[in-house]
């Protein structure tokens, strides 16, 4: 019971503190995941890390910037991306509503969007507001086919009805929508052409449409022939029973095993709550299927440190400024820095986050963590309980006995095995 429960808190959040797993195992496995997926009344703690005020993108009123002007803005878009990545940390760390965030974190990895080359904060942020209140993902995805930071991120800006660019309209049916094998090249091409027409507005920060480069003729997309635009095109795509079936596996993937295939049974109950994601979830929370992946995943980098912050009660907004960013550089470092995915396909899943050289990078960040704790005479028990670890191998316990202070014994328990696999 105990480790049941353990297991659907860290897998639906990025990892309980002490507190919220004893409370949990009073209400019980059942009623943890329902009201982990149905949160009721605002998210308290989250009120302690409001949304930040950006400000411009600094090159909205820059038509022909000098060089001076450009450095400037270049600095400016620096600081303005680590302000919002600090702010999501910290959101993570001290929301209540843990799969909410949780799921916010699984959606950006979805649709894969990165500020390297978007470059302005505030695109970023605005994608993000649409993955945090979409109602369900069929109105997720009609927000998402016009998303300025997507479609400038997938080239959109460049398609064109006399030439056209099917960046946009490949990944929505391989990676957002239908999954590979759904469908045709001819289908992507088609479906390009309802993309087609899109220009970014920097000033103001959205999506506009140019009837003169937009391709408004016939297209036929899947065995449908009509006039498609993008967002006829994504209800199109939503229709697909593959569809509802690729959105239940890639939260398996995430959720439950990035190694063993959803099962049948699973797959039948999480699409029969499409399109709404918290109740898909909960589906697969409470099949038998989920409890018997337990030890099977690894934690991504960001689960891991939001959820040794949470369970060591540090908050990045708490750190001094300089230890923050070491500890972002090394997200970063590990291969996981928020609002940058390494590509569309997102970030990797499972043992390819078990590297000798991310083990020696989490040393040293966990190290950073336990410098900033104020601990008395701990044993691998209370590490333990701290970490919401169940039980210690008896190699792990030997190694903790021999730690020569507390601070030692929390690093090396952030770093165990028992902590990295959940």
């Amino acid at each position: 019971m105990t480790e049941d429960v353990g297991l659907l808190l860290r897998r639906a959040g990025f990892g309980p503190t002490s507190a919220e797993l004893a409370a949990a195992m009073q209400v019980g496995y059942e009623a943890t995941a329902l009201r982990m997926t149905s949160p009721s009344g605002p998210d308290i703690g989250a009120t302690a890390a409001p949304v930040p005020q950006l400000g411009p993108d600094p090159y909205a009123n820059l038509s022909n910037p000098s060089d001076r002007q450009r450095a400037a803005a270049e600095r400016t878009r620096e600081a303005q991306a680590e302000q919002l990545t600090r702010w999501w940390l910290d959101r993570m760390v001290v929301a209540d509503h843990q799969a909410v965030e949780k799921l916010v974190f699984f959606w950006h990895g979805h649709w894969a969007t990165s500020i390297r080359k978007v470059k302005s904060s505030q695109l970023m942020l605005a994608q993000h507001r649409t993955l945090r209140l979409a109602p369900n993902f069929a109105d997720m995805a009609r927000r998402m086919v016009v998303d300025p930071a997507l479609v400038y991120w997938l080239d959109g800006q460049y398609n064109t009805r006399d030439a056209p660019n099917e960046n946009l309209a490949r990944e929505l049916c391989e990676l957002f929508m239908l999954g590979i094998g759904e469908y045709t090249e001819d289908d992507v091409k088609e479906a390009g052409r309802a993309l087609t027409g899109w220009r970014l507005d920097r000033k103001a920060g959205r999506l506009v449409l140019d009837e003169d480069s937009c391709d408004a003729g016939s297209k036929t997309i899947l065995g449908s022939t009509a006039n498609f635009t993008a967002r006829s095109l994504v209800d199109l795509l939503l229709r697909r029973p593959a569809c509802a079936d690729f959105i239940a596996t890639r939260l398996w993937f995430r959720y439950a095993s990035s190694t063993e295939p959803i099962p049948p049974a699973t797959r039948n109950r999480m699409v029969a709550a499409f399109p709404v994601p918290h109740a898909m979830l909960r589906a697969l929370f409470t099949d038998d299927a989920f409890r018997g992946t337990a030890g099977t995943m690894v934690k991504q980098p960001v689960e891991w440190l939001v959820g040794a912050m949470r369970q060591v009660g540090l908050r990045p907004s708490s750190l001094p400024r300089d230890m923050l960013i070491q500890l972002v550089d090394g997200l970063g470092g590990l291969g996981q820095r928020p609002f940058a995915p390494p590509s569309v396909g997102g970030w990797p899943a499972g043992p390819a986050w078990l590297t000798s050289a991310a083990a020696r990078l989490k040393l040293s960040l966990a190290g950073k963590l336990a410098s900033q704790l104020h601990l008395g005479r701990l044993s691998p028990e209370d590490v333990a309980g701290m970490l919401c670890v169940d039980r210690w191998t008896n190699r792990t316990y030997a190694v903790l006995r021999r730690a020569d202070n507390a601070r030692i014994m929390v690093t090396l328990g952030l770093v165990s095995p028992e902590y990295a696999v959940t």
